[in-house]
């Protein structure tokens, strides 16, 4: 691992740390547009492999790769840049600053990604980032999803061959320390997904003086306002909701775990919870849910069970039920009074809540700050910015469209941080040495 990273850490000085940002996101583009042609041998492996190894649908898998590809084109990774850099040459040379001076963003020297494997094509992402940087990478791959990454390095490198040596994909048992002391005694920084656990235990292992930017458990939610609740936009929100869920079974940081609803509309929360379990049943058709583990199906069933012992009549309504047959390949659970936002066991399982108000979601859902990244809204214009106001204060992170939860935007801020600014760091040339300078020209008097 030692002499790996040595040889990464060289080949990034020779080749990628040379090359401009723009030529960087040529190279990819031209990786991205074969990945997006289904006729390349590449993008063939892909459409093929990855439903074997993870499970998902194939369909499911195709329609996803496609959308998450899409955000790598080239005019998507110059908004990426936009969106981090006012002037995206800081990362090619020194530039002149507003006041005084001026600056350059220098990316790792080497930076370390240990990737999960909850979703396909996962590592993409924070590779990308990694290669905008200019640093040299090496990923340490997912025992769950083994495959995407080692594709896309050999595609790179088939694109652009001085990039060969300037990424690297590894793989360790979980727990064996040697490799990873070694690899992250190399590092300037380390990227990392997973559960809050594992990332800890990184965290651990990390020399102090490393930078270490984690990525762990969300809680996606959803509020669905009156306003989207008459006889023709309930179905059609029901509809989009039902994508949300059914997309990598919720395994995504951003996937919906649970939709507030409002109570006031033509159409009942209740209505709207069965709106959902009808979608849900027609994409079960469609894009069936991956066979589960013993472990997840436990946990499901221990889910479903709980709710069914919640369940009551109070005067001919509903306080609480679970709507879908036993043994759907999916469950939504309906409750008509206020609940804290909690995870449901995944898989398609998921908690549809009336409230008089969607002010009254904040209360919920504040008490997770940690664990809050995405929410999906459905509301008119005002009432969107004013609870986006409540959310934001409230620890949410990324506000967005039902139907949009699990395909974040180009450039999106990860968990409210800087996809490419929290990578680098910036050196700054002073005025007063800029001036000191001109002294010395041979201009000078």
């Amino acid at each position: 691992m030692t002499a790996l990273a040595l040889r990464v850490k060289h080949a990034s000085r020779l080749h990628l740390k040379t090359m401009t940002v723009s030529q960087i996101v040529t190279v990819v583009d031209r990786a991205i547009a074969r990945l997006l042609d289904p006729a390349d041998t590449y993008r063939i492996q892909a459409d093929r492999l990855l439903p074997i190894v993870s499970g998902y649908d194939a369909d499911m898998v195709r329609l996803g790769l496609t959308t998450f590809f899409k955000t790598f084109r080239e005019p998507q990774l110059h908004r990426f840049v936009a969106e981090d850099f006012a002037n995206p040459k800081l990362l090619d040379g020194f530039q002149p600053r507003p006041k005084g001076g001026a600056a350059r963003a220098f990316g790792p020297n080497l930076l370390v990604h240990s990737w999960a494997g909850n979703v396909p094509a996962l590592p993409l992402w924070s590779l990308v980032c990694g290669l905008l940087v200019k640093a040299g990478n090496i990923g340490k791959l997912p025992s769950a999803e083994p495959l995407f990454a080692s594709l896309f390095a050999r595609l790179l490198a088939e694109v652009h061959p001085p990039l060969a040596d300037c990424l690297a994909v590894v793989w360790w048992k979980g727990g064996e320390e040697e490799q990873a002391a070694a690899l992250y005694a190399e590092a300037d920084t380390v990227l990392a997904y997973g559960a809050n656990d594992s990332l800890a235990e990184i965290r651990r292992r990390l020399p102090v003086t490393t930078r270490f930017l984690p990525y762990g458990h969300k809680l996606g939610f959803g509020l669905v306002s009156a306003a989207a609740l008459d006889t023709l936009r309930a179905p059609a929100t029901a509809r989009l909701a039902a994508w949300d869920v059914m997309r990598y079974d919720q395994q995504g940081c951003y996937s919906p775990h649970v939709f507030y609803v409002e109570r006031g509309g033509k159409v009942s929360p209740r209505e709207f919870a069965q709106y959902l379990a009808s979608e849900l049943a027609n994409l079960q058709s469609r894009f069936p849910r991956r066979a589960l583990a013993l472990e997840d199906s436990a946990a499901v069933a221990g889910w479903r069970q709980a709710i069914e012992l919640q369940s009551m009549s109070v005067g001919g309504g509903f306080v609480s039920e679970l709507i879908g047959e036993d043994g759907a390949a999916f469950g939504v659970a309906y409750a008509d009074q206020a609940r804290a936002l909690a995870p449901t066991a995944l898989n398609r399982s998921l908690q549809v809540v009336a409230v008089d108000s969607l002010e009254q979601v904040i209360a919920q859902v504040e008490a997770h700050p940690p664990f809050l990244q995405t929410a999906g809204v459905a509301a008119a214009p005002a009432e969107l910015f004013r609870l986006s106001e409540l959310l934001g204060a409230a620890g949410v992170t990324r506000i967005t469209a039902i139907g949009s939860m699990t395909s974040p935007e180009a450039g999106w801020h990860h968990d409210g941080r800087f996809n490419l600014l929290d990578l680098v760091r910036m050196v700054e040339i002073e005025q007063s040495a800029e001036a000191a300078a001109d002294k010395l020209a041979p201009y000078a008097d």
